[in-house]
This record gives C-alpha cells, structure tokens and sequence, in this order.
C-alpha cells in the first residue's frame, strides 16, 4: 500500500476552523425541515388517507412508500456530488435543488389525494380511482428523487466538515434538530388543523338516503390545503438558512483526496468497487436493512391508530408525534453527549433496540385499555429508545464511511435505510389489513404490526454482534491504494 496517496480523514487541515456549536445548529436546521415534511406525509397526509377518505390501509402506505422505493439513486446522486459541482459547491447546490423540488411536491401530491378521495366516493374503486392511486404513486416517487437528491449530499457534508473527534457531537446536534422539527411541526399543524368543522360528525356530507357516512372532502380540503402551502415554504427557508456558506468555510473534503483530476479517479465504478471491499460494508447493509424496518413500520399506522382505537380527532392524533419526538431529541442528545463516550457506539445501539422492543409493548397495552396517557407515555419512551438508536447506528454509519468515496458510501447506507423504510411503510399497512381480517379487533389488528417489530428488534441486535470497524477501515484502505496504484500502471 503507498500510504502517501492516502489522506487520513481523522486529522485536520490546519488552514481550517474547527466547525463550531452555533454552525452545528445551523446544519441541524435542514434536519429540522425534513422533520416536518415526515410529519405532513405520514402524520397528516396518511392519516386523512386512510381514516376520513377511507382508503385501503395498504394501498395508502403503498404510494407514500413509493417515495423510499427509488432510493437506489441515493449512490448516483453521493457519487455525483463527489465528483461534479453544483452552483460551484459539492454538496450545497444539490441540497438547494432538492429542497425546491420536494417542497412543492408535497403539495401537488395533496391536491391528488383530494382527487384520489373524490373518485372512492362517487365511482368507488373503480379504473379511474386507480389511476389517481397511480399518479400519487408516481409524484411520491419524484418525491423521494428530489429527497435523494437534498439529502445524501447533505450527509456526505456532514462527514466532509467534521473530523472523528467531534463528528458524534454534530451527529447529536443534526438528527436532535430533526426531532425538533417534527415536534415544532406537529404542534404548529394541529393548531392550523384544530378546527370543529374537521372533526367528528361535523366533518361528514348529511345525505339521508346514504347508507355510509361519507366525509365532507371540500371542507377537509379547506382545513388542510393552507397547512401544505404554510409548512413546506418555511422548509425550503430552512434548507438555504442552514448551509449557506457553510461548504466554502469548513469543508475538508479537497485535502482528504487526491487532488491531480479526481473526476476520472474515483468514479462511479471505481468507488462501487471501494463499496463492496469489505465484507463488513455487506453486514452493516444488513443490520441496517432490519433495524430500520423494525423501527419505521408503525409510521403509516400510528395516527390511524390514533383515530379508530381511541377515537383522536387529525389535530389530536398529529400531537401524537410531540411525545416521540421530545423524547428523541433526549435521547439523541443525551446519547451523543453522553452514552456513546461512555458505553461505545455498538452497546448504545443495542440498548436502544431493546428498550424500543419493550416499547411497543406498551403501546399495545394502550390500546387494551384506551389509555390515551398510556399511549402518549409509550411514545415517549420509544423516542426516548429511538434517540439511543439514531444517535449510535449513526455514528457507526459515518465511522463505516471511507473519505475518498464519502458520498457513495453515504449513498449506500441512505440506500439500505430508504429501502427498509419503504417496506416497513407497505409492511406495516400490509400487516393492518391481515390483521383485521383475520381479527375482526382494530387493537389485536394494530398489535400485530407492533408485535413484529418487537421480534425485528431483537433480530437487529444479533446482527450488531457480528459489525467490526477495524477489518472495514483496513479493506477500505488496501481497495483505495490498489485502485490509485492501478492508475500508475
């Protein structure tokens, strides 16, 4: 191996500032925007879905996941911000263009389901219902484009700025402005959503020779509309606030390359090839895969859950997300600060995973006994249990992260996460529909879908056991040098 090709990510360029406190929250404001757009989807969006337009709770979860589904272009996109430059940045072009576009999606995508909800009640599930279901399917999918697209750069940067002395504070700080936003979000949307006219019987159309009740949608769509008009445009603020200028002042990633014509170096082939090095890339890939379904397979359930086992009215069951996200930010920050310097990242992780098992323990008792305080008390705790979890996989996530192919590697691990997220969405309505045929009891229904991430969860924690940094960094380092040496031949 000629190590002088080889920069050592762990050490500074001493012609660059130490990334400071302030800058970190600054960087966390993009998190914090994409906290809110997760709550407008599967908070807001799914739960009108599925509870007031009565759409078919697989059907719901299937064209909200479709946005996860096209995450196998997360790799292109980080090998891409690795190697071309957008509006003159690596990283920040591409979070802005992204931002724009998944901003306005999201309410486009609105006004369809509203189209969706009109053709169920007057055709039923008819050709022409299906074909809206299709469209939603497909402007979720450019979502998750214009997610990828933000995103992944976006955490290549995270790893471009920092070195592996204060990368788990940053980590700590981002992914806590994350929860923050999902907590600012839900408050603020059920406070524009808190109307009489949207909730119980006063939402539904009076029509005395109808047998169904059926929801008022041009009321709803009212109520609803000025919340993804409001939102989304303070989101794309946020994303310009947060990294603006923020490449140019702290950015490493110059000096931790090859400097003489990188773009034909590493290319996309060549840092597929660093990828896939190590056995160990194979395994995280893995654990990631199950973790990440386990964790996110209550998302497209959770409000509806809300509404028809105790009966929540939308403004009340989008508060649901203020417990599970005040406790992650605990217990991200206090994992970051804390617990992985004291335990290690791998032992934090595990604690996490079964402390969430436990978790939707209880949230099944909640709904045995229709406890809402119950409910609201388990939430916390499973965000408490998310937080250990977020904060540790992650600093695993970057230490697992090779600094010459930063943004493919990023990619791939977005890849493993955005895939198990997808399907945990679809499983997750999937399993809802089996278990109300099978049941018949919504509780028992919803029960099994948290029930099976209980079994997921232990499962993640056996595939943690077999995670090794050490056999990573060396294969990643031995596949580097004999790819530059190849380029000598």
């Amino acid at each position: 191996m000629a190590s002088g090709n080889l920069s050592n990510p762990g050490v500074d360029n001493p012609s660059l500032p130490k990334l400071n406190l302030f800058t970190m929250f600054r960087l966390g404001l993009f998190q914090m925007g994409l906290g809110i757009m997760s709550l407008l989807t599967l908070g807001v969006l799914n739960r009108v879905m599925i509870d007031e337009l009565k759409v078919l709770p697989f059907i719901a979860a299937t064209a909200i996941a479709m946005h996860q589904f096209v995450a196998p272009v997360r790799i292109w996109f980080g090998q891409l911000s690795d190697s071309k430059t957008l509006f003159g940045y690596h990283r920040t072009g591409y979070v802005w263009l992204g931002a724009a576009a998944f901003t306005l999606i999201s309410f486009i995508a609105l006004q369809t389901v509203w189209q969706l909800g009109l053709s169920l009640q007057n055709s039923g599930w008819s050709l022409i219902t299906y074909g809206w279901t299709a469209v939603l399917g497909l402007l979720f999918a450019l979502y998750g484009l214009a997610l990828s697209i933000s995103s992944t750069p976006f955490t290549a940067l995270l790893v471009d700025i920092t070195d592996e002395d204060n990368r788990s504070k940053l980590i700590g700080v981002v992914w806590s402005m994350l929860m923050v936003g999902i907590v600012v979000g839900a408050i603020v949307s059920s406070r524009l959503l808190e109307r009489p006219e949207i909730c119980g019987a006063a939402i539904l159309s009076y029509n005395p020779t109808a047998t169904a009740k059926v929801v008022n949608i041009a009321q709803l769509q009212a109520s609803v509309n000025p919340v993804f008009m409001i939102m989304p445009t303070i989101v794309f603020g946020l994303s310009l606030l947060a990294t603006f200028g923020v490449e140019s002042k702290y950015s490493r990633f110059s000096s931790r390359v090859i400097k003489s014509d990188r773009e034909d170096q590493i290319s996309l082939g060549k840092a597929l090839r660093v990828l896939t090095a190590s056995r160990q890339t194979g395994v995280f890939f893995g654990f990631l895969l199950v973790l990440t379904l386990s964790i996110f397979m209550q998302d497209a359930i959770l409000e509806p859950y809300g509404g028809e086992v105790f009966g929540l009215c939308i403004a009340q069951t989008t508060r649901l997300n203020i417990p599970f996200g005040i406790g992650t930010l605990i217990g991200i920050s206090a994992t970051g600060f804390l617990l992985v310097p004291r335990l290690g990242k791998k032992n934090t992780t595990k604690l996490g995973c079964i402390a969430a098992a436990v978790s939707f323990g209880l949230m099944v008792m909640a709904g045995f006994s229709a406890n809402v305080g119950l409910l609201m008390a388990s939430l916390l705790f499973f965000g408490l249990s998310s937080g250990a979890i977020t904060a540790g996989a992650t600093s695993l996530m970057l230490d697992l992260t090779a600094a010459e192919t930063a943004g493919t590697f990023v990619g791939a691990w977005g890849l493993a996460q955005a895939m198990a997220r997808g399907l945990a969405t679809v499983l997750g309505g999937a399993v809802l529909n089996f278990g109300k045929l099978v049941f018949g009891n919504p509780v028992l229904a919803y029960g099994t879908v948290f029930g099976l991430q209980a079994v997921g969860m232990i499962v993640a924690v056996m595939l943690l056991r077999r995670v090794n940094i050490k056999e990573f960094e060396q294969d990643t380092k031995n596949a580097i040098a004999s790819i530059l040496e190849s380029e000598l031949d």
